[in-house]
This record gives C-alpha cells, sequence and structure tokens, in this order.
C-alpha cells in the first residue's frame, strides 16, 4: 500500500476524529480555523485516500457477558490454504481479529467467548477447518488500555 503524506490540518482532523467519531464538523472547522466544506472536503478525500477506515460504535465485551477473551494462534499445514482457512474463521463469529504473524504460527486470532465451555466449543470449531494443524491459546486477563495509531508526528507535506 502506498504511504499517504498529510499536512497539519488532515492531522488535526484525525486526532479529533480518533478522539471523538461523532464530532460534528462544524466543531472541527471551529477547532481548525476553516469551514465546514473544507472539513467536508477533507474527510472525504482521507476516507478516498483509505486513511479513514470507516467509524463505528464500540461496546465493551465484559459488560455484554464475555467474560474470556482469548489470543490463539493457528499454524496451518501451507501457506497455500491461506484465504480458504481465513474464510472459515471469519464465519465464526465469536472471532473479532485476525491477523497473518512471523513466527511458527500463521495467525493470531482475538475473540471472546461468554465462559471457558463456550471458548472450549469455539476452540473445536477453529481445530476442525480443513489446513489448521496446531493452535497456541493466551488468555487475556485484562486489557489496560486499547488505542489508535498516533497521527501527531507524522510528516507533513512540504
Amino acid at each position: 500500500m502506498t504511504k499517504v503524506v498529510i499536512d497539519k490540518i488532515d492531522r488535526k482532523i484525525l486526532q479529533l476524529l480518533l478522539s471523538n467519531a461523532r464530532m460534528p464538523y462544524l466543531e472541527i472547522a471551529r477547532e481548525c480555523g476553516i469551514s465546514g466544506a473544507a472539513i467536508h472536503q477533507r474527510v472525504k478525500k482521507l476516507d478516498e485516500q483509505g486513511i479513514i477506515l470507516g467509524s463505528r460504535l464500540e461496546v465493551n465485551p465484559r459488560t455484554l457477558g464475555y467474560d474470556v477473551c482469548a489470543l490463539v494462534n493457528i499454524r496451518m499445514q501451507s501457506s497455500t490454504m491461506d484465504s480458504a482457512v481465513v474464510d472459515a474463521v471469519k464465519s465464526i463469529p465469536e472471532v473479532v481479529e485476525c491477523h497473518f504473524i512471523t513466527g511458527k504460527y500463521n495467525l493470531q486470532l482475538k475473540l471472546y467467548c461468554i465462559d471457558n465451555d463456550h471458548f472450549m466449543r469455539t476452540l473445536s470449531e477453529v481445530l476442525k477447518i480443513p489446513g489448521v494443524v496446531a493452535t497456541e491459546t493466551n488468555i487475556s486477563l485484562s486489557e489496560p488500555f486499547s488505542r489508535q495509531v498516533d497521527v501527531r508526528h507524522l510528516i507533513e507535506e512540504e
């Protein structure tokens, strides 16, 4: 993917939206010292450049009873099975993230389950996927923080 260079105003817009994705464009315009129309154009451009991937509502899984957060590493039989394994993993609703990783495993999944029994059933689904030969699981005891990338230090356009 091509690296996109943004200016000081775009960085400020991103900082504001990362801190509050629901912030009205007119409030962003006041903070940046430019018109609301300019904010609309800049946000549209950031979206078209693939910098902004969308906005979403986030929920706290533990408040909804998902008390088990697990990180499951998967070793595949062959790297030629990448897309088939990823497609199968994507169909498991408990899986909320999937990453290709380096090391002795190929994929890392993050998943949420209600309890250990639910986790065992979900892990069994993962182990039944053709091409999965081994897993290793770490249970997250807590998540002290989670954040987006820091845009304050990006190099601006000359």
